[in-house]
């Protein structure tokens, strides 16, 4: 799959609150200090001129951001469709009452957006998944959302201990090896198989017409 063009569409700030156009649409979620908008920006080519914020401060930023993004698929044919970066949960510095936003502004989106073909989940390889990870993942197995996982920061670990920690995750996220793909998002590594997965999961789905 091709990046061809990615422009901001708009944001979605309360539960309940429509969504731009009638295309297929990918979600990114994750804790708010995993590496989300740098993947996204890797993920789109975007490393120079980003599209997604990367924020000093994690966990700031409590909307859902959505981006048009345009692709020419394997087949050759071309698609649109929306990248949609979901704000992230669990970050300690953040206050209660930013925190406690989360779960209705996301949980809403997740269980009612028709569109949704997808989500990719981010999971910090360095360290185990915390109960919000495993929360999560179990929440859209309810839902029935086709989910990948995306082990962020691969680079961080030497290869010895990157083995180990990767089947140590798959056992712990209770997940078959071709849905986790690590990623780096300094090196690239990986963005060619999450791209391929992004393609089959939009694969699933169909467009309304704009």
């Amino acid at each position: 799959m091709l990046i061809r063009t990615v422009e901001f569409a708009g944001a979605v700030a309360s539960p309940g609150a429509p969504t731009p156009g009638n295309l297929a649409q990918i979600a990114f979620a994750g804790r708010s200090n995993v590496g989300k908008s740098s993947l996204i920006n890797r993920l789109l080519g975007r490393t120079r001129t980003v599209v997604a914020r990367v924020s000093a401060t994690p966990g700031k930023t409590q909307e859902i951001n959505f981006y048009r993004t345009s692709v020419r698929l394997g087949s050759g044919d071309d698609r649109d469709f929306f990248v949609v970066d979901l704000p992230g949960y669990g970050f300690a510095r953040v206050p209660l009452s930013v925190r406690g936003a989360w779960r209705p502004l996301v949980e809403s989106y997740l269980s009612g957006t028709p569109e949704l073909a997808g989500v990719v989940q981010l999971v910090d390889m360095r360290h185990d998944p915390t109960s919000e990870d495993l929360q999560l993942l179990e929440y859209l197995a309810e839902l029935g959302i086709p989910t990948l996982v995306v082990l962020t920061k691969a680079d961080k670990l030497r290869a010895s201990a990157r083995s180990r920690q990767q089947e140590q995750m798959l056992i712990q996220l209770g997940l078959p090896d071709e849905q986790v793909i690590a990623f780096s998002a300094r090196t690239g590594e990986g963005r060619e198989s999450l791209l391929d997965g992004i393609e089959a999961l939009l694969a699933g789905a169909s467009d309304e017409p704009d």
